[in-house]
């Protein structure tokens, strides 16, 4: 009955997207949910990444093959293993018409390391002691050798620091300025955000004068847009529908493996879930392989670690948690837990809700109650940073650093220091910290598997599989999705 159930379709609301002719000089994109920020600064969620990525350069970015290559950023070169010299390009220009500077670069820097800010990046920048200026260099100082620092500097976006002072920090996220290809016209939340190609861009112009991001929760919703023309690319979340779309002659399905693991985040700080034997529990609970089977119709891949293997310091041979619900209401007995106990279940429509409902039924058929709240992403992005009592006990949660380092991946996750962390444990702390202090890759290596070994150990959180991201797009759109999960319109073409 659970399995058949699995393949049901989750009814939805039938939401409208307002008319629109898409094609060159229009471009639109259908997103599942609002972008919860315009300030790249405050919020790092898909949906907000997509919008404002394009509205801003960053330090130094990628390109389509993966590479780390210059943006505002035209080169750089360690002067010793913790202090970075970066040259800053003189030819680039904000959307407000000033010029962006070394000390433009600097601001954005120290405002993302500033505890007081609260970025949810600042766990990966936060080795930085120093940003200084001279002429037109900017040099970064860390603690200690720091050897993905470049890697995470390719999603450090750089904002003016006039335009941020003037205006505070609330009022530049209603309408950032940037220096990227595309500036913002107007924000309607709930309906669309505009924006338009940036006159004059350094890098060349840009494919489409106007682009318009508008939120659609319901997919179905969304991909009778993509059929009907009102829309020219959409996210996709149901495999289901990637299946379907193959014999469509209007759409085509571009997807990648990526970076991104999705997992079933565990509260190990209060709760029920404060039990390792509950949290153990858990794990044995949850059949992955039917998940990946039966609803991701076998695009993703299971994987049996805290990260997967795009990542520097994947390591092999990590034991996978069997599904065993036996075993799993054994140890909910042993530890006192009676059936019908409750478990807050946080998350979010940006979510594929199939998997949830999968997880949800899971863990009802082992005994627990878990109670659903679904929230925008933005209030459940707040919660999973939040205290450990807003958190919730367990949540369906997908991460990706975009630097394919472990780095980005276990210490915002599991160390105690990071808002993420939802665990603590002193020798994770120490392993993650000696690895991302020494630029010697077998260390580093030693120190992650000792590091995942422990996770696994305590059951830290339930690894589930490598994600994939999906779209849908009309066939006249020129386009491929990368790894580290890019969208930028400037590599977009119309055939």
């Amino acid at each position: 009955m659970f399995r058949r159930a699995l393949f049901a379709v989750l009814a939805g609301a039938l939401l409208t997207a307002p008319a629109a002719q898409a094609g060159r000089d229009l471009f639109v994109v259908d997103q599942v949910q609002n972008a919860a920020s315009l300030d790249p600064h405050v919020q790092w969620d898909p949906d907000s990444y997509f919008v404002y990525r394009n509205v801003f350069d960053n330090i130094v970015t990628r390109d389509q093959s993966g590479a780390i290559v210059p943006q505002v950023a035209a080169s750089w070169k360690y002067t010793n293993d913790t202090t970075l010299v970066l040259k800053i390009r003189s030819d680039i220009v904000f959307h407000d018409g000033s010029k962006l500077t070394p000390d433009d670069v600097a601001f954005s820097i120290r405002r993302v390391i500033d505890p007081a800010f609260k970025s949810p990046q600042f766990s990966q920048y936060d080795t930085i002691t120093g940003v200084a200026v001279s002429g037109d260099e900017v040099t970064i100082t860390t603690k200690r050798a720091y050897p993905v620092m470049l890697s995470q500097l390719t999603k450090l976006s750089v904002v003016p620091k006039a335009a941020v002072e003037k205006m505070g920090n609330d009022a530049f996220n209603q309408a950032p300025v940037g220096s990227g290809p595309y500036r913002l016209v107007s924000a309607q939340r709930g309906v669309k955000t505009e924006l338009a190609a940036q006159p004059g861009y350094w890098r060349g112009a840009a494919p489409f004068p106007r682009v318009e991001f508008r939120p659609v929760p319901d997919e179905s919703t969304r991909l009778a847009n993509l059929r009907t023309g009102r829309s020219d690319i959409t996210r996709i979340l149901l495999t289901d529908n990637a299946v379907d779309l193959k014999t469509d002659p209007q759409i085509k399905v571009l997807w990648t493996p990526v970076e991104r693991l999705a997992m079933l985040a565990l509260n190990a700080l209060v709760g029920p879930t404060k039990d390792p034997k509950v949290r153990l529990a858990i794990a044995h609970a949850i059949d992955r392989n039917l998940i990946v089977e039966a609803l991701l119709k076998g695009y993703a891949k299971p994987v049996d670690e805290m990260m997967p293997p795009p990542n520097f310091g994947y390591a092999e041979g990590i034991a996978p948690f069997k599904y065993d619900p036996a075993l799993a209401r054994q140890l909910l007995k042993e530890a006192g837990v009676a059936p019908g106990t409750k478990i807050s279940f946080p998350t979010a429509p940006s979510f594929d809700q199939r998997v949830v409902q999968a997880i949800h039924q899971m863990l009802t058929d082992v005994g627990l109650a878990p109670e659903i709240a679904s929230t925008d992403i933005g209030t459940y992005l707040r919660r999973r940073q939040g205290a450990p009592e807003e958190a919730g006990d367990v949540s369906f949660f997908r991460w990706s650093c975009g630097c394919q380092d472990a780095d980005g991946v276990l210490f915002p996750l599991f160390h105690s220091s990071s808002q993420w962390s939802k665990y603590k444990n002193p020798v994770v702390d120490s392993e993650i910290e000696a690895a991302r202090n020494t630029l010697d890759e077998t260390a580093r290596l030693t120190h992650y598997r000792k590091t995942l070994e422990i996770l696994r150990q305590d059951v830290a959180a339930v690894p589930l599989y490598q994600d994939v991201m999906m779209f849908a797009a009309r066939k006249e759109v020129q386009w491929k999705p990368t790894p580290n999960e890019a969208f930028f319109i400037m590599d977009i073409k119309w055939k």
